[in-house]
């Protein structure tokens, strides 16, 4: 709590999802998920397991046994679906993934917490028209991913891609702020990659301004 000037005491106040820019050793980026389309959901069963219960007692005056029947099926379905939606809100409130000055963790393919120190690169990807961030992780952590995924591997009977890909899908955040948290926080734990990571983008950037030079010539 801080006092403004004209003397009114104002509590300071914690965004749940911070700005990038902000990510230090005292703020971490803690992201859940949208619930805007659970509600929706439970919206539209609750809908439908009323217009159901209506058939089914008839509400309406006298139905067909047909119509009796197509509600008491609709009651029967939507119910129990329709509770179990409106029982998963409180759990869409928690942070599902959580990135720090020291790691990242994303509840929804793990419950590792991947150091920045484990992880060689971050890059983004496109994934049937949606962008994704991947994490290449060093040769150590490549090994031990190895041992934990070498039963499920061996079970698909296919080899897996030891990366890991953050998917923005369902969070409540954009993917530009993810991407530069994750950026920021990897840059500020490996100084040496943050620095091959700049050069590389600056010739890139330099490759498509010639590109574009040259095309206009």
């Amino acid at each position: 709590m801080h006092t403004r000037p004209d003397g009114v005491a104002v509590a300071d106040h914690r965004p749940s999802i911070a700005p990038a820019a902000c990510i230090d050793s005292f703020h971490d980026l803690e992201i859940g998920q949208c619930g805007t389309r659970l509600r929706l959901l439970v919206a539209a069963g609750f809908a439908v397991t009323l217009f159901s219960a209506s058939l089914a007692f008839g509400w309406w005056g006298e139905i067909a046994a047909y119509d009796t029947t197509i509600g008491y099926l609709g009651v029967a379905l939507f119910g129990p679906v329709t509770a179990w939606l409106i029982w998963m809100l409180p759990a869409e409130r928690g942070p599902v993934v959580i990135v720090t000055p020291f790691g990242i963790r994303d509840l929804r393919i793990g419950n590792e917490f991947l150091l920045w120190e484990s992880v060689a690169d971050v890059s983004v990807e496109d994934r049937s028209g949606r962008k994704v961030i991947v994490l290449t992780p060093t040769p150590a952590l490549q090994q031990q991913l190895s041992s934990i995924r070498a039963v499920a591997r061996s079970a698909r009977g296919e080899r897996q891609d030891e990366r890991i890909v953050i998917r923005p899908d369902g969070l409540a955040t954009d993917f530009d702020t993810l991407l530069r948290a994750c950026r920021d926080c990897h840059a500020a734990a490996n100084p040496a990659a943050a620095s091959n990571q700049a050069i590389a983008l600056q010739q890139e950037d330099e490759h498509g301004t010639h590109g574009i030079a040259l095309q206009a010539s």
